[in-house]
């Protein structure tokens, strides 16, 4: 058994224990409590100090801050220090630079691309790539020149290509094999005085391209289908725009002079350009021309109206600009002694039936038929090769694109 005293001196020793253990934890308290204090007035102070520089920049005034102008940092609430408006200055000076220069640059490309597109105009209309339907030439006849005769190849050749290599740097190079091969390699298979054939496009040959002289209609269902559909209402155009073709009365408004004995034409497109006042006299027809798929109505290759051919007259043998291109022939009213030779193969058109041809073949135009017959008159579209691939139009429409 423990005795008295021995059990009171043990209760001592564990009051002084604890009571030491709870003044350590008191006095441990104490120290938390004003290392708490000491941060919150560092904070305090710190934030004064900065309260403080803040409204010393902000009562001197900067040097970038003149009087009357307003800068970023007076927004409300902010807080910038000062060497960030020089930096902000800096990159509005950059970005007004740098939108000078691609405007510069802009304008260049579009100074270099319309002096391309007149130089190329003027070739093209040289070479009769303005010529109206079945070979008559804008010039005021038929071209003098024999199939294949180079006349400005080498020059419209070079516009070709540096056109094309423009629109190669504006958008790629992708499926333009055939269109480089063509401009690097000249107008036709056979290029050069005196080599004789029957395919001589006299601007543009596309090679390994399916060609014949005519073409099956199924190529261009849909276009040949609408336009058949549509041939009431374009005759009926004819009818309100057609006169006696003799001669002996004043030319009526919207045709063109005769360009070759007995041929008289009306287009409401003429190289890839519409012709508004010939088009809102002939609603149905432009109406059709509308809903063609594959017109080449942003061209110069591209032409569509009427073609009116007299009794007695003949078109001798020529060949179109590009064996890009297919001539789909309407007949609108078609008498006997007419014909067609292309790639010699004889041919007649039918009254509300559709002739698809691709007129870069050496071809020939006659109407045999007596005065008492009338007029020979078809409507004639130019419609895209069926083979000649999307990328390859979107190519040629930028490098043949009409006069501005």
């Amino acid at each position: 058994m423990d005795c008295p005293g021995g059990t009171a001196q043990k209760e001592g020793r564990e009051r002084e224990r604890w009571g030491g253990k709870r003044g350590g934890r008191k006095g441990g308290g104490r120290k938390r409590e004003r290392k708490k204090r000491r941060r919150r007035e560092e904070g305090e102070r710190e934030r004064g100090r900065w309260k403080e520089e803040e409204r010393e920049w902000k009562g001197q005034g900067q040097p970038w801050k003149g009087q009357g102008n307003w800068g970023p940092e007076d927004a409300p609430g902010s807080g910038w220090p000062p060497d960030h408006a020089p930096a902000t200055l800096l990159a509005s000076a950059l970005t007004l630079l740098f939108g000078a220069l691609t405007s510069l640059f802009l304008w260049y490309c579009y100074r270099l691309g319309s002096q391309d597109i007149q130089a190329l105009g003027a070739g093209s209309r040289a070479r009769g790539v303005r010529g109206g339907p079945v070979g008559c030439s804008e010039a005021g006849g038929p071209s003098r020149r024999g199939p294949g005769d180079p006349g400005e190849g080498p020059r419209t050749e070079g516009l070709v290509s540096r056109r094309l290599r423009a629109y190669a740097r504006r958008y790629s190079w992708a499926g333009m094999g055939r269109v480089r091969r063509a401009a690097q390699g000249g107008p036709g298979p056979g290029r050069g005085p005196g080599v004789l054939g029957i395919q001589r496009p006299g601007l543009l040959f596309l090679p390994d391209l399916p060609s014949a002289p005519f073409v099956p209609r199924d190529a261009q269902r849909h276009d040949v289908e609408l336009l058949e559909s549509s041939f009431p209402a374009i005759l009926r155009d004819f009818g309100a725009v057609s006169w006696d073709f003799s001669g002996t009365t004043p030319l009526p408004r919207g045709w063109s002079p005769p360009l070759a004995p007995g041929c008289y034409q009306l287009l409401l497109y003429q190289a890839g350009r519409c012709q508004p006042s010939n088009c809102r006299r002939c609603p149905g027809a432009y109406r059709a021309l509308r809903g063609l798929r594959s017109f080449m109505s942003a061209n110069t290759f591209g032409n569509a109206g009427f073609s009116v051919l007299l009794p007695g007259a003949r078109l001798e043998g020529r060949c179109g600009p590009t064996n890009a291109r297919v001539r789909c022939h309407l007949g609108l009213k078609i008498p006997p002694g007419c014909e067609l030779v292309v790639g010699g193969e004889p041919q007649c058109w039918a009254e509300g039936h559709c002739l698809l041809v691709d007129d870069s073949f050496l071809h020939t135009v006659a109407h045999n038929g007596s005065p008492e017959d009338g007029p020979r008159v078809v409507f004639i579209v130019d419609l895209w090769h069926p083979n000649v691939a999307g990328a390859e139009r979107q190519a040629l429409d930028f490098v043949f694109a009409p006069d501005p």
